[in-house]
């Protein structure tokens, strides 16, 4: 399920495109917000569909989910040329608002079939994502090549839709045992649960991800040039094992506990970014970040899983936090481009370095 949402990882191959082609009309700002939008509608709703999900419309959403985000593709693949708001009603409303019926409920499942190794098992589950961000970028930017990029989106759609319809058949929910009385969720408990409210104010910052492309100021542009593609890659597939292994040792230490050194690690990675000059220093900094802050990253499902007082507001507390960090999604990209704006035609680059490794050490301070 997760894999197949993170269509939305290729967006640097679309952006691409609308840049030099379909959108040339526009300026590179103006095509970012497709991609901020889409993220923003993707968490955005969260606690409406977090309360749905815990009202037990589990099924409904998945289904209207997946129709929606199949739908999206194909209609973005017939986007006429120089028409943004046709991409963007597609992309970035339409998709985003299939990725927020799936992304949260597919999330919220996992811990209703696993206690003993709940972390260990969320962190599998958001390895998907991570997976994608590798496959997706990749299949979208090698059949461009080969056909139209129309073409090339509607076979992502096409295969988008073969997964989806998989998730659907696989996913079930627990049936609550006979007799049980379920609880409901209160949302006015859940916004005064001040340990909750705490661990995830620190979500709310804008994303230290975005920053990935500070890395070409310390670099040979000729060099650059063609480890830039990679790079977003590489990140992802050192997240696969960053979801994982963490979570596996977060079961028998604790959530906390391991988040606190993972979000330590991360914001030293950060800081580092200052002694980058080689390609081979850009590869194993993207690897590196992109395990340890992927732990970061996988195991704030399994805190917020912690924080609820009964299995019954597991979804709404999961959309509280999503609807928060929806804000993040939504202001990073220009909070990114007022911290590198442009002093006589030279980026100012150490501002969003610093910025970002602060923001990993003030969520470590959240956290402790």
């Amino acid at each position: 399920m997760l894999s197949a949402l993170r269509n939305i990882n290729a967006f640097g191959v679309y952006q691409d495109y609308y840049t030099r082609y379909s959108l040339s009309n526009k300026t590179p700002s103006d095509i970012s917000w497709i991609g901020s939008f889409q993220l923003c509608m993707q968490y955005a709703p969260g606690i409406l569909v977090g309360r749905a999900f815990d009202a037990g419309y589990f099924h409904y959403m998945i289904a209207l989910g997946s129709l929606l985000q199949v739908a999206s593709i194909f209609m973005i693949s017939l986007a006429q040329r120089h028409q943004y708001y046709q991409v963007f009603l597609a992309q970035a409303v339409a998709a985003g608002i299939g990725q927020s019926l799936l992304f949260l409920p597919s999330l919220s499942i996992i811990p209703q079939h696993f206690k003993r190794n709940r972390a260990f098992a969320t962190g599998i589950g958001v390895s998907g994502a991570s997976l994608g961000g590798v496959v997706w970028p990749i299949v979208l930017n090698q059949l461009s090549k080969r056909t139209s990029f129309e073409n090339a989106v509607r076979a992502t759609g096409a295969i988008a839709g073969v997964l989806l319809i998989i998730a659907n058949l696989a996913m079930k929910t627990k049936p609550h045992p006979t007799g049980t009385t379920v609880l409901k969720p209160k949302l006015k408990v859940i916004l005064t649960d001040w340990a909750f409210m705490s661990s995830i104010a620190g979500s709310v910052l804008p994303s230290p991800c975005r920053y990935v492309r500070l890395l070409n100021c310390h670099v040979e542009r000729s060099l650059w040039d063609l480890v830039f593609f990679s790079l977003l890659t590489i990140m992802n597939a050192g997240s696969v094992g960053g979801r994982i292994l963490p979570n596996f040792v977060a079961d028998r230490v604790g959530p906390y506990n391991m988040m606190i050194p993972c979000l330590a690690i991360s914001s030293a990675l950060i800081f580092s970014i200052f002694g980058l000059k080689t390609c081979a220093g850009v590869v194993i900094f993207a690897a590196l970040y992109g395990f340890w802050s992927g732990s970061y990253v996988s195991l704030v499902p399994t805190l917020i899983v912690q924080s609820a007082t009964h299995c019954g507001e597991h979804g709404t507390r999961m959309g509280v936090a999503f609807s928060l960090v929806s804000v993040s999604m939504l202001i990073g990209t220009p909070i990114s481009g007022a911290l590198l704006h442009s002093e006589a035609g030279n980026y100012v680059w150490y501002k969003a370095i610093v910025f970002c490794g602060v923001s990993f050490r003030s969520i470590t301070r959240l956290g402790a």
